[in-house]
């Protein structure tokens, strides 16, 4: 068993603005902005059941990508055209676990555990209920396989671009209550010890950005902490 984690969510570059970090370290996942044409209408901001103010966006359609029942997809489905992505991530297999990270702004009274304005923290996981499927390998699905990934973003697009898709196992998989902290109460750009000893990353640089390899202990520990109070990773 084995695991990547990779930046998604809302940010400072699209749309403008970090989703919300609450103080008892529960959050909302706020996607990004549909950048590509669309063979099909998606959802806009002002579609989505959020909290956070979106007005300044409301009309924008959303690449709600990845996708998770709870917020309002239909299945657990991921999709990426990025090389830096979809290379890691072609390389697992059924069984293995997607885990994703956002930056998120530190909102409200903050908790001793979270960074003064903004961190990395992971908000939700896919157990794979099937190996990755390459764009060249979807276009050569019978249509019943492709079904399963007709929800996804990337498949929506008026033309089909995903290097990988991913699908997330109905029972095991999950967006998050609360988060599981990476970045150090320091500061946002500052990893903690899941980055440095858990992952293949260094924790140097813009780690915040880049995909994260877990091996079976380190996608075990952080399995573990999933249910956690989000203090136990700093405690």
């Amino acid at each position: 068993m084995r695991s990547v984690a990779i930046n998604i969510g809302a940010n400072t570059n699209e749309p403008g603005f970090r989703g919300p970090l609450y103080p008892d370290g529960s959050f909302e996942y706020i996607p990004i902005p549909e950048a590509k044409p669309t063979g099909e209408p998606v959802s806009t901001y002002a579609d989505l059941d959020l909290a956070t103010d979106v007005r300044s966006v409301a009309d924008r359609p959303v690449h709600l990508d990845p996708e998770f029942p709870e917020a309002g997809g239909e299945r657990y489905t991921y999709g990426d055209e990025h090389g830096v992505k979809a290379g890691p991530l072609s390389e697992l297999s059924a069984g293995d676990y997607l885990f994703f990270y956002a930056t998120l702004s530190t909102t409200g009274d903050r908790p001793d555990w979270a960074p003064p304005t903004w961190g990395a923290h992971v908000i939700g996981h896919f157990r794979l209920a099937r190996d990755p499927v390459t764009g060249a390998g979807y276009r050569a699905l019978p249509p019943e396989e492709r079904a399963v990934f007709d929800s996804n973003a990337h498949v929506k697009r008026a033309d089909f671009d995903a290097r990988v898709l991913l699908l997330g196992d109905p029972e095991v998989s999950r967006l998050y209550e609360t988060v599981v902290p990476l970045s150090s109460p320091t500061g946002g750009t500052d990893a903690n010890w899941l980055v440095t000893d858990r992952s293949s990353d260094s924790g140097k640089g813009p780690w915040w950005r880049r995909p994260m390899r877990f091996d079976e202990a380190g996608t075990t520990t952080l399995l573990d902490l999933v249910d956690e109070h989000p203090r136990a990773v700093v405690a």
